[in-house]
């Protein structure tokens, strides 16, 4: 077996990196600009969003989670994540070498908790994946209907890519993924009274129906800003898969 090279172990690792507005990997975003691995510096990691006004905040999230699921890594020595052509690049980079935190590099301005924010994004993420899975259900089961839904449990939903992506959301949580525990539940696990489903229902899909929207969006952003990404983003199921070009280099 061929030993993975200290690049290949980078990228891997960036797989479960999230943007969390949008809830997809960065690497499947191509926000990846480049991964280097030098024997003298170390690894050194340049991300690229689709704008230079993206959210700071969202910016240091993902560099942030970047630098400590690449510090993580065996023998991976000293790590270096740089934000490329951001309005606050230099303060963000600045406080990500010197291990600052949100609020060292921040300061005033970092008006909640990093964690606060996390969470907010998360729940999120959870509607969404509620809703897809529901509604993949409904379309398998016609005779289903959404007044039903209240009743439908995590051991009534299919295998799937969504089931799987709805397990992980509730797991990240801390909300329970047991067969039989209620699929249609609110941020801390209580499951909305019956009357109360096709409200909650039709909120989920909004939140999903966002998430998904600003997904496309940013995508074709970041292939306006930087053409060569479009060979480094993986094709969403929805969309067409983007014409291959060579890989951007950074400078």
């Amino acid at each position: 077996m061929l030993t993975q090279s200290l690049e290949q172990r980078a990228r891997q690792a960036l797989n479960v990196v999230l943007d969390p507005e949008l809830d997809e990997p960065i690497t499947d975003l191509g926000f990846v600009r480049s991964v280097e691995a030098d024997p003298d510096r170390g690894l050194t990691v340049h991300l690229r969003l689709p704008t230079s006004f993206c959210s700071p905040n969202f910016a240091y999230l993902m560099a942030s989670d970047a630098k400590d699921v690449l510090a993580a890594l065996p023998d991976v020595g000293s790590v270096t994540v740089l934000l490329d052509d951001h309005h606050d690049s230099d303060l963000i980079n600045r406080g990500l070498a010197a291990d600052a935190g949100y609020r060292g590099t921040f300061g005033d301005e970092a008006e909640e908790s990093l964690e606060r924010l996390r969470l907010v994004f998360r729940r999120k993420a959870h509607a969404a994946a509620m809703e897809r899975a529901l509604t993949a259900l409904l379309r398998q089961a016609p005779a289903l209907t959404e007044d039903k839904l209240h009743d439908v449990v995590l051991g009534d939903l299919p295998d799937t890519a969504a089931t799987r992506a709805l397990l992980r959301r509730r797991e990240a949580l801390g909300l329970g993924t047991a067969p039989s525990e209620p699929v249609l539940v609110d941020d801390d696990g209580h499951p909305f009274p019956p009357g109360e489903v096709p409200l909650r229902l039709r909120y989920a899909r909004a939140v999903r129906i966002s998430i998904d929207g600003n997904a496309h969006f940013c995508r074709g952003l970041l292939r306006t800003r930087y053409p060569q990404a479009a060979a480094d983003q993986s094709p969403r199921a929805t969309d067409p898969r983007p014409a291959p070009l060579a890989r951007e280099k950074a400078s």
